[in-house]
């Protein structure tokens, strides 16, 4: 009985110790109600209740992914390569190795939970992709798609299927795989090989503005086709691994083939006519069309789950079956993308970490595999895209490019293997090879890129296929837009226009667009009279100039991390004929006899200065008008605009940035505009409506607005100080250009410099830091005030036509550096700004005069004062930053206009 009570005693004894134990990382019982307060650890797994853990396994995985792409961001590397390093520095590669963590972080029994949140994820994201891909592009590019994607598929899949063969005899029993035969194993190693990342590939090319250039076009329409194929054979291979019969592998194809038809023919054409009939493509996704189209790609994953295929491919194929009309395929993008890619999407690729064990690549055949694989993907695709690319007439280097970019393996290759592991074709010990197969080949991308194809080659790509210059860059023709540039500059006339849009500056560039646009004169009395008397009559006859000014609208969209930033820019023609701002601002333009065309380009927020330069270099603009942000920042919310004080619109660092960066870098004359009521819109000053003090029948909640008059003067008076310099003689060529319109009245201030003047001032504004000293230093003694500006002002003055003579007045004042901003304020005031009925009036200044004194302040100080002054001189940041009721034009020379 004694040895009975003893051995009764130590099971119990023993089972209490071992529930103790184990409750410290996984407690299947109830929770206790008190959490950490009565003992219970805070990474405690609990059946019951399993978001425990999961939040902080999740907060680790995005904190630590978000930290490695910060720097990985700055060498050009997609967020899919700081997610699987992340994975591996988590799993048994490194913190694995420390004892304990896996098993206080991420023990065995929360995995599932992980999983399934996962992929969830990686289901979701499929759909992204699938709404990703457009048809179109691939119908529209057919022939080269069809070469470039093949050859690109072909070779590398032979290749895939010979290393296959080692990799079946070294590894293929190497772990807990399944006995599969060497042809499905071929297969997927093929496949694997094969299969071209084209999210990974939208990115690249979108931030590497490569898309318009014949390497984006062909690498976008042969990814489309080998993405669809790549999924194809993915499914085929999943579908012969699952069953094992041969017969039931047939069933399964055929019944993946008919679902297909089904989505295609039967679903498609309903899911259609329901979108259209709520609104949902003209006017973006309901709720209620958002939960049937959720609802449909759930439904479709679990169908393929079910009948032995992969859940990714029902996904897949409802992404591709929604329309891309009216930009429905992205607004649905932009409603679940940042779920999926901030918080699911990366726990996935966390997974494909934690499954990578870099410590069984611990022999020399190991990695003579690891480079072998290696060498087959790169081989394959470069050799296949190049010689196809080749073969459809493209140069070598366009041909090289286009196969580096078709080796990119990113995303959808760590998809593919985890889908080989999941389905055990791929030992650990293969699946590591192919990840590192993979993050190599993505890493290395863009870096070959960029040296392959850089802008300066794109450039003189153009050229040479243009015919204007030789293989060697000499030039072959007399370049008949250098002789309009030539001839533009002779007759001071401003001939090609590329203009900025903001949506918050339209009824200034309108009214700027019309003044520019008209340059007809008020004819004399006495030939209207004579007009009157004669015998035929030509007052309705059409009046065409036969050259009009040509002006090219450019509207910048950021590009964002976000994935329907991307699809903007792959649809971006389509996204240039449907853009409302550019439409309405041809409409104007064409209605005001000028020729017009427009374009947007979806660029990051860093790239914009560069972005209107390219823009201005390729339209050859002689002046690029850039407006002055309402809200001093680069971003536009059109949704609901909102008032910002003058201090918040000087002092934006970005938008101060890229109004510099555009400056620095400029190819042509350029003016920034900062409006202020420019086109008879006063600026919005007030506040809510105040109460009225008469009873009214409108209700006090209406805030019903009085209707506006038609402006009755529609006149402008525009105020120019010249003081010397390339810039206001720039300037001053401009304003004559205005002074044709007869609705302009223009007074020319000479500034005359005291003689014998030897001020010194402590800071002038020559001395201000640029943001490139090398494009300043290059014409710094151009912005000096030389003998031609002394005789120039002359000149005009005693040339000019009797039709201006009226209308265009000149004076002149002596100031000293230190005065001279203060006269000229004073002089401004009482010549504009006056007239509070008319159109608006503007002051339009040059942007350098080194010799004036300028703000100072201290390296640890922000100033706005002197942020302006670096940015549009001190004239530029008098005027607009004082209370003058006029708006500023701030003109700044370049390209041939330094010549002048």
């Amino acid at each position: 009985m004694a040895t009975i009570t003893a051995t009764v005693t130590e099971t119990l004894l023993s089972t209490v110790t071992t529930t103790g134990t184990a409750a410290a990382a996984t407690t299947t019982g109830p929770s206790p109600q008190g959490g950490i307060l009565e003992g219970v650890l805070p990474n405690t797994f609990l059946s019951s209740n399993p978001i425990q853990l999961f939040i902080i396994q999740a907060g680790i995985i995005i904190i630590l992914c978000r930290i490695l792409h910060y720097p990985l961001s700055l060498l050009g590397q997609p967020r899919v390569i700081a997610e699987v390093i992340g994975g591996i520095l988590l799993g048994p590669s490194v913190l694995a190795r420390i004892p304990g963590f896996s098993n206080a972080i991420f023990p065995t029994a929360s995995m599932p939970v992980l999983n399934n949140a996962a992929n969830l994820g990686l289901v979701l994201f499929l759909f992204l992709i699938g709404l990703e891909v457009d048809i179109r592009m691939f119908t529209s590019n057919w022939r080269v798609a069809l070469s470039v994607g093949l050859a690109g598929m072909i070779l590398p899949f032979g290749l895939g299927c010979a290393i296959a063969w080692g990799l079946y005899h070294q590894f293929h029993n190497d772990g807990n795989t399944v006995d599969i035969n060497f042809g499905v194993y071929a297969l997927f190693i093929g496949t694997a090989l094969a299969i071209t990342a084209f999210p990974v590939l939208c990115r690249i090319l979108s931030e590497l503005n490569m898309l318009g250039t014949p390497v984006g076009v062909t690498v976008l329409a042969a990814g489309v086709g080998n993405d669809v194929v790549g999924w194809i054979l993915l499914a085929l291979c999943v579908a012969l691994v699952n069953n094992g019969s041969g017969l039931t592998a047939l069933w399964v194809l055929l019944v993946a083939v008919g679902w297909v038809l089904f989505l295609v023919f039967a679903v498609r054409p309903v899911f259609h006519w329901a979108l259209r009939r709520t609104g949902s493509i003209q006017n973006g996704p309901t709720q209620g069309m958002i939960a049937v189209t959720i609802l449909l790609v759930l439904t479709s994953a679990w169908f393929t789950s079910i009948i032995g295929v992969h859940a990714i491919f029902g996904a897949f194929l409802v992404g591709l079956i929604c329309p891309h009309d009216g930009g429905f395929a992205i607004h649905v993008t932009e409603k679940i993308e940042d779920l999926v890619t901030v918080l699911l999407l990366p726990l996935y690729f966390a997974l494909s970490g934690l499954s990578t064990d870099l410590g069984l690549l611990n022999d020399g055949i190991t990695w003579g595999y690891v480079i072998g694989v290696i060498a087959v993907a790169f081989s394959g695709k470069i050799i296949g895209g190049t010689l196809a690319a080749k073969a459809m007439k493209l140069v070598w280097r366009e041909s090289f490019t286009i196969g580096v970019l078709m080796s990119c393996k990113g995303l959808v290759e760590l998809i593919v293997l985890n889908i080989g592991l999941q389905a055990r074709i791929l030992s650990k010990r293969t699946f590591t090879i192919f990840v590192v197969m993979a993050l190599i080949t993505t890493v290395s991308t863009t870096p070959l890129t960029k040296w392959l194809y850089p802008p300066w080659y794109r450039k003189k790509l153009e050229q040479w296929k243009r015919g204007e210059i030789d293989w060697d860059g000499k030039p072959l023709q007399t370049d008949t837009s250098q002789a309009d540039s030539i001839a533009q500059v002779q007759d001071a006339k401003i001939r090609r226009l590329l203009v900025y849009l903001r949506l918050d500056s339209l009824p200034s560039l309108f009214t700027f667009i019309s003044l520019l646009g008209d340059e007809h004169v008020t004819p004399k009395l006495e030939e209207t009279s004579s007009k009157l008397e004669g015998t035929e009559d030509t007052s309705n006859a059409p009046v065409i100039r036969k050259r009009p000014l040509e002006v090219h609208a450019l509207r910048i969209v950021e590009l964002t991390e976000r994935t329907s930033s991307v699809m903007k820019v792959t649809e971006g023609d389509d996204y240039s004929r449907r853009d409302p701002v550019v439409n309405a601002f041809r409409t104007f333009s064409r209605l005001h006899d000028v020729a017009v065309s427009g374009n947007v380009v979806v660029a990051p927020e860093d790239s914009y200065a560069q972005t209107v330069v390219a823009q201005a270099s390729n339209q050859e603009s002689d002046f690029v008008l850039i407006p002055w942000s309402e809200t001093g920042s680069n971003k536009e919310d059109q949704s609901v605009p909102f008032k910002a004080s003058a201090e918040d619109r000087f002092s934006g660092k970005s938008h101060l940035d890229f109004i510099q960066t555009t400056l620095a870098k400029a190819v042509c004359n350029t003016g920034i505009f900062i409006g202020h009521g420019f086109g008879g819109v006063a600026p919005a000053d007030g506040g809510r409506p105040g109460l009225p003090r008469t009873i009214s029948h409108v209700s006090m909640r209406s805030q019903r607005e009085t209707a506006l008059l038609p402006i009755a003067d529609k006149s402008h008076e525009v105020f120019f100080p010249y003081l010397g310099g390339v810039d206001d003689r720039v300037a001053l060529r401009f304003v004559l250009q205005l002074a044709k319109n007869p609705l302009i009245t223009v007074t020319i201030a000479r500034l005359n410099y005291t003689e014998g003047d030897d001020e010194i001032v402590a800071v002038s504004e020559g001395n201000l830091d640029p943001i490139s000293s090398i494009s300043l230093s290059k014409h710094a003694i151009n912005t000096e005030i030389t003998a031609q500006d002394s005789s120039l002002l002359a000149t005009v003055q005693s040339n000019i036509s009797p039709e201006l003579a009226s209308r265009v007045h000149f004076t002149e004042i002596s100031v000293s550096p230190s005065s001279a901003v203060k006269r000229v304020m004073e002089l401004a005031k009482d010549t504009i700004g006056k007239n509070s009925r008319n159109a608006g009036d503007i002051v339009i200044v040059g942007r350098r005069h080194p010799r004036l004194p300028a703000t100072q302040r201290t390296i640890d100080q922000s100033n706005t004062e002197y942020d302006m002054q670096k940015t549009i001189g001190v004239f530029g940041q008098a005027m607009a930053m004082s209370d003058l009721k006029a708006s500023v034009l701030v003109v700044q020379a370049g390209g041939a206009g330094l010549e002048q």
